[in-house]
């Protein structure tokens, strides 16, 4: 018996695939196990193939969905015919009899259980979600106690007849498998219930935490997917702080709102994807000659256009790096799992305000609506730095009307006053401008200002060396695999994989300024180097050749269908 098990639950869109898998994932977070949940899910309300993967482990965290896959449960033939290569030899099949259920494979199990017919029977076609969790129940060997705390947590509050309802429901899949399929449990491996409970979340949900804790008190954005679960966490929990969720009409009314919030001393930050982020261009350029601090979270996704809007990618890159007319300071930060989306949204709000600049974090769909378990999060990791902020007694010591707020500092770095300091008044142009804001067009204070915006990105730049990058392994590797963002997962796991080879891994979470330095180390230091790119063009590796160069000691992997990279994707590239 190993540490772990895969389930997956498939149909259409609209049959309550979801809700199948958020029950199990929550009943197995509650027992102890750790999880990553995965959904993939067409751009459709009701109809199309979605499906929902849990992959479990009673002793390790996990932080991905997995190659493999040991029980599916199926309320349509699709499902079987789109997911069937994934099981495993003896894999099982739990699938709705109002449906043949074949399969092209002899050596799996395949069981018919009636689970429309049930919940038919029962008054709700719906509740087959809760007969294929009881189904799930007897072939994993979970306790069914396990489930009735779930149900009763989950439904207690809409009455005792649902709760008995769902119960029912449960039990009826329960003993159907029991008593015509008895041979096919599959008892999962023990876990210990945690003496603390456990996180189970998404990334959007953990920048959503991570805004919270920095300090943002205004979300402005329009909804999109995937990053309208940051708008939904935080329009349920900013409230209990003072803050205010505002829903724009558009992305560029959102990005904007954020900037005038922020230049009021309020952190804020708008949330987005692919498309909105390209609307955003011309404000991020406002933000960055106003020097307005401006946190801008991009959940990727599939492009071009509206692309795959429901599907993962990692094609924004080039946007976040080099959008918008002209030429800016920004930050643009990357994180590499659900956990990092956390530390990563906190350490954006310091940066825009210590440096007065546009940051922008880099997540996708993979780990932004995907849900895992954390043991915890540090949150003691950072804490609230706003930079140089002018104080009052400062401005009192000034002549009227001397204030500079953009003063020519040897950092770059200019004090910062907000609306209502007294004499702590200026311009607030979009103009190239002189120290106090007026507009200029003379060729020494343009060439001064500009000099003077870039200049503070030099101490950031050298720092980021340190914390950018993540690496795990030999000093000298014959193989170094380069990823960034949310493919660290599948990487390390590549890694584990190689027997005999001596393997090395760098995770990037600084995209700019790039953490030259320790890139440049790495590469140098091995004899092959792969780099995985989640889209077409290879953007991780141009900007690696733009960077630093190693134009002949690169390869690249890439992955443009919409689906995230699997450890069998990265072995056989490497074994080629």
């Amino acid at each position: 018996m190993t540490n772990e098990f895969t389930w997956k639950v498939g149909g259409a869109q609209g049959e309550g695939i979801d809700s199948t898998g958020e029950i199990l994932a929550t009943v197995l977070t509650r027992m102890g196990y750790y999880i990553f949940a995965y959904r993939h899910f067409m751009s459709l309300v009701k109809g199309g193939h979605t499906n929902y993967k849990i992959r479990a482990n009673n002793e390790e965290q996990v932080d991905y969905h997995g190659d493999t896959l040991d029980i599916l449960i199926a309320f349509d033939q699709t499902t079987i015919d789109e997911n069937e290569d994934e099981l495993i030899t003896d894999g099982v099949i739990l699938h709705d009899a109002k449906f043949a259920g074949t399969s092209k494979r002899d050596s799996l199990k395949i069981c018919s259980v009636p689970m429309s017919q049930m919940a038919k029977d029962l008054g709700n076609v719906i509740i087959k979600n809760m007969v294929a969790a009881g189904a799930s129940s007897y072939v994993l060997g979970i306790d069914p106690n396990n489930f009735y705390e779930q149900i009763e947590a989950q439904f207690g509050k809409k009455g005792a007849e649902l709760v008995e309802l769902n119960k029912t429901a449960f039990n009826k899949g329960y003993d159907y498998v029991k008593e015509n399929y008895a041979d096919v449990q599959r008892p999962v491996p023990a876990a210990t219930k945690p003496a603390t409970p456990r996180l189970l979340m998404t990334g959007n949900e953990s920048i959503g935490v991570g805004a919270l804790m920095a300090g943002c008190r205004i979300l402005a954005a329009y909804p999109i997917t995937p990053a309208t679960e940051i708008m939904y966490w935080l329009l349920g929990n900013m409230k209990d702080v003072g803050g205010k969720v505002l829903q724009a009409e558009d992305e560029i009314a959102a990005c904007i709102m954020a900037i005038g919030a922020n230049y009021s001393g309020v952190r804020a930050m708008t949330s987005t994807s692919g498309p909105g982020l390209s609307l955003m261009m011309e404000a991020i350029g406002m933000a960055g000659i106003s020097e307005t601090p401006l946190v801008i979270i991009d959940v990727q996704r599939g492009g071009p256009s509206t692309g795959l809007p429901t599907k993962t990618e990692q094609s924004d890159l080039n946007g976040a790096l080099y959008g918008s007319h002209g030429e800016i300071p920004r930050v643009v930060l990357a994180p590499t799992s659900i956990e990092d989306c956390y530390y990563q949204t906190f350490h954006a709000f310091n940066l825009a305000e210590r440096y007065q600049c546009v940051v922008i974090v880099l997540s996708d769909l993979l780990i932004g609506m995907n849900k895992m378990t954390l043991d915890t999060i540090d949150l003691n990791r950072y804490s609230i730095d706003r930079g140089e902020m002018v104080t009052q007694e400062q401005l009192d010591a000034l002549e009227k009307g001397a204030f500079k707020r953009f003063a020519l500092t040897e950092s770059g770095i200019s004090p910062r006053s907000i609306p209502g300091m007294k004499n702590g008044r200026f311009c607030a142009l979009t103009n190239e401008h002189e120290e106090t804001g007026l507009e200029i067009e003379d060729v020494p204070m343009r060439k001064a200002q500009m000099n003077k915006r870039f200049r503070k990105m030099e101490t950031l730049a050298r720092e980021v060396n340190e914390w950018g990058v993540d690496y795990q392994g030999a000093e000298s590797p014959e193989l170094l695999l380069i990823g960034y963002g949310s493919t660290k997962a599948q990487i390390a796991e590549a890694v584990k994989n190689l027997d005999g080879m001596v393997v090395g891994h760098l995770q990037l979470r600084a995209m700019m300024p790039f953490p030259s330095d320790a890139v440049k180390r790495r590469i140098d230091a091995a004899k092959r180097v792969i780099v995985l790119d989640n889209n077409f063009t290879g953007q991780l590796t141009g900007l690696i050749h733009r960077e630093i160069g190693y134009h002949d000691k690169t390869e690249t992997l890439t992955k443009y269908d919409g689906n995230p990279f699997t450890v069998g994707d990265i072995l056989s590239f490497v074994k080629g």
